[in-house]
C-alpha cells in the first residue's frame, strides 16, 4: 500500500479543536483517488499531511500514524516526504521559483542534475504536453491563473515521484483546459502507473475520467469512501453541499430514481433509455420564453481596446451595455481579456480606447475612490485584497473608511458574516482560513458597502456547491430585491447556467457574443472558440434526440431556478 492513516488526528496549535479526527484510509499502489468535501473540511489539511507540509512546517500536534510506502512522515525529514509526493497547489503563486516557465518546470530536474541537453529536451516535451510552449520564456507571475496551474503541473510532471498530490487543479482553468488538465493527469496516472489522489470541488470535471474512488470528507472526518457509481446514486453529496454532475440533475428533475446498477458516475456508462421516457415527458411541458422588460443602462462599454505591451490587444473594440438590475456573467478561456475589463472598469487600467460610462456618467474623470464608492470588485485572488489580520476587521474596513458609526459597522458586518456563512469565524485570524473562507470573506468585505454594481471575478473558485450556493443566494436576493447589478466574470458554466439571464463571450481580445445564456449553451462552436465546453445538459438533450437543445437548457434552468 502507497499511504496508510491509522486513527490519525491534527490539531493546529492555533486552534482548539482538531482539524483531522480519527482518519483511517487506506490508499493503495496506483490506484486514483479522488477527495472532496465543503470548504473548511479538512480535505487541503489532509493534502499538507501526505507530502510532509504537516507536522514539518506547518505546526501541530498529531496522533495515531501516517505512513508513506512504510515510512512514517512523523519521523521522516521534508524533503523525504517531496520525494515520494509531488504536488501542485492551489494557490499556484506560492509555488513558482523560477524567473521563467522554462525555469521552473525545470526545476526539479535541476535538483536531480540532469545534464542540461536532456533537461531542455524534457522541460520542452512537457511544456508541449500542456500548451506552454509560447509562453515558455514568460514569468510565470505574468501569467493568467489557468496558465499558471499548467506551469504548476508541469513542475510535478517532470519530477519522478511515485505519489501525485493535486490540490483543486481545476480551480483556475476555463472547461476546456479543465478537461485537457484531467486528460494529462489521466494519462499520466495511465502510462506511469503512479498514485494519484485529486482534492477538488468540481467533481463532474474530474469525472472526465474514471477514478477509482471518491473519499468524501466534512468536518474533519472521512464520512464516505466509495465507488463513484455508489456515491451518484447516493444523497452523500447533497447532504454534505457537492454539487453533483448535471445530467443527474436534470435525470433527477424529471422525477427519475438512480440506483447505483444504472451506472450514473459517468454519462459514458449510464442507462439513459431506462429514463428517457420521463425525461422527454419533463420536457415537453416547458413554457413558451417570456420576455423581460428592460430597465435603463447602469454600465455602458463603447468600443473598448487596451493592450498591456503596446503591441496585441488584450481587448479589441469590445462593447456592451449592463442595464439596471441586470445578472450578467462575462465568460472566456484564460488570458481573454475578462479580468482586464474589471481592472478597466476599476480604474486600475486606463483604456487605449473606447468609453465606460456609469448612469450615463464618463468614468475617465473619476478616480479609484470615486469609482469604488459605486461599483465593488471582488477580485479571484482573495489574498491580493486582504489587508488585515483579523476577520471582523477586514470585513468592518470599507465601513470604518466611510466613518460609519461602530455600533452600525459591529450590527452590518456582523449580519454579512452570517449570511456568508462565516459567523463562527468572526474572532478568527484570516490566516486560519481556507482559500474559499478567505474568498467569502472578500465577498462579504463588498457586500457590506450595497454597492450598485458589484462585480464578481471567478467567485466559485476554491468554494464548494454548499457554500457558494447559500452565498449566491444572498447575492441573487441583492439583485432581485435591492436592484443590486451583478456581473459574474467566470469560466464556471454551472455558476453561469444557475443565476445568470445573459452571457457576454469574449475570446481572444473580442467580443464573440452577447445572448441568452441557454441560447449560447447551446452552440458548441461558439463554446469551443472561447476555451468553453457543452454541458452534460447538451449532451443528454442530443442523446435524447432533443432538436430544440436550447429550450431544454431553457427548462431546466426554469426548474433550477424554482427549486432554488
Amino acid at each position: 500500500m502507497a499511504i496508510q492513516f491509522t486513527d490519525f488526528s491534527f490539531k493546529y496549535w492555533a486552534l482548539e479543536k482538531p482539524t483531522l479526527k480519527n482518519i483511517n484510509l487506506t490508499i493503495n499502489d496506483g490506484e486514483k483517488v479522488v477527495i472532496v468535501g465543503p470548504s473548511g473540511s479538512g480535505k487541503s489539511t489532509l493534502g499538507q499531511c501526505l507530502n510532509g507540509l504537516i507536522p514539518h512546517a506547518i505546526k501541530g500536534d498529531c496522533s495515531g500514524s501516517l505512513t508513506i510506502n512504510g515510512n512514517d512522515t512523523q519521523t521522516m525529514k521534508l524533503d523525504h516526504c517531496t520525494s515520494m509526493v509531488g504536488t501542485v497547489l492551489q494557490d499556484t503563486d506560492g509555488q513558482f521559483v523560477g524567473l521563467s516557465v522554462g525555469e521552473d518546470i525545470a526545476f526539479a530536474l535541476e535538483n536531480q542534475m540532469i545534464p542540461q541537453k536532456e533537461m531542455r529536451e524534457i522541460v520542452q516535451a512537457t511544456a508541449d504536453m500542456v500548451d506552454l510552449n509560447s509562453i515558455i520564456d514568460h514569468s510565470p507571475f505574468d501569467l493568467s491563473g489557468g496558465q499558471k496551474q499548467r506551469v504548476s503541473l508541469a513542475g510535478v510532471m517532470v519530477d519522478d515521484v511515485d505519489i501525485l498530490l493535486f490540490d483543486e487543479p481545476l480551480a483556475s482553468l476555463d472547461p476546456k483546459t479543465g478537461k485537457a488538465a484531467i486528460e494529462i493527469i489521466d494519462n499520466l496516472h495511465k502510462d506511469t502507473g503512479k498514485t494519484v489522489i485529486i482534492i477538488e470541488h468540481r467533481l463532474e470535471d474530474v469525472l472526465h475520467r474514471p477514478v477509482d474512488r471518491i473519499i468524501m470528507m466534512n468536518r474533519g472526518e472521512i464520512v464516505a469512501d466509495m465507488t463513484p457509481d455508489e456515491l451518484l446514486a447516493s444523497s452523500v453529496l447533497e447532504q454534505h453541499g457537492i454539487r453533483e454532475p448535471l445530467y443527474i440533475s436534470a435525470i433527477k428533475a424529471a422525477g427519475c430514481t438512480v440506483s447505483p446498477e444504472d451506472h450514473p458516475a459517468y454519462f459514458s456508462t449510464i442507462n439513459l433509455e431506462k429514463f428517457k421516457p420521463q425525461l422527454e415527458n419533463w420536457f415537453q411541458q416547458v413554457a413558451p420564453v417570456q420576455p423581460a422588460p428592460q430597465q435603463d443602462v447602469l454600465l455602458s462599454v463603447k468600443h473598448l481596446s487596451y493592450s498591456y505591451d503596446g503591441v496585441k490587444n488584450t481587448l479589441d473594440d469590445v462593447s456592451f451595455d449592463v442595464h439596471k438590475g441586470e445578472f450578467v456573467s462575462i465568460m472566456g478561456k484564460n488570458g481573454s481579456g475578462k479580468s482586464t475589463i474589471t481592472r478597466l472598469i476599476m480604474g486600475v487600467l486606463e483604456q487605449d480606447n473606447g468609453t465606460i460610462s456609469l448612469n450615463g456618467e464618463d468614468l475617465a474623470g473619476c478616480s479609484i475612490f470615486e469609482r469604488s464608492q459605486k461599483i465593488g470588485v471582488v477580485l479571484q485572488n482573495p489574498n491580493h485584497m486582504i489587508s488585515h489580520h483579523m476577520i471582523f476587521d477586514e470585513v468592518a474596513s470599507g465601513l470604518r473608511n466611510r466613518g460609519v458609526d461602530e455600533a452600525i459597522i459591529k450590527e452590518k458586518v456582523n449580519h454579512m458574516l452570517e449570511l456568508c456563512g462565516l459567523g463562527r469565524y468572526r474572532e478568527w485570524p484570516i490566516d486560519a482560513l481556507s482559500f474559499g473562507q478567505k474568498k467569502r470573506v472578500t465577498i462579504a468585505t463588498m457586500l457590506v458597502l450595497e454597492p450598485e454594481l458589484l462585480i464578481l471575478d471567478e467567485p466559485t473558485a476554491g468554494q464548494d456547491y454548499y457554500h457558494y450556493t447559500a452565498m449566491m443566494a444572498f447575492i441573487k436576493e441583492l439583485n432581485e430585491k435591492l436592484g443590486i447589478t451583478i456581473i459574474i466574470i467566470s469560466h464556471d458554466m454551472h455558476l453561469v447556467l444557475e443565476y445568470t439571464q445573459r452571457a457576454i463571450v469574449i475570446a481572444d481580445s473580442q467580443l464573440l457574443a452577447d445572448d441568452s445564456v441557454y441560447r449560447i449553451f447551446s452552440q458548441p462552436s461558439l463554446l469551443d472558440k472561447a476555451n468553453l465546453t457543452v454541458t452534460s445538459l447538451y449532451t443528454l438533450a442530443e442523446s435524447l434526440g432533443i432538436t430544440r437543445i436550447d429550450d431544454f437548457i431553457r427548462c431546466f434552468i426554469e426548474h433550477e431556478a424554482k427549486t432554488k
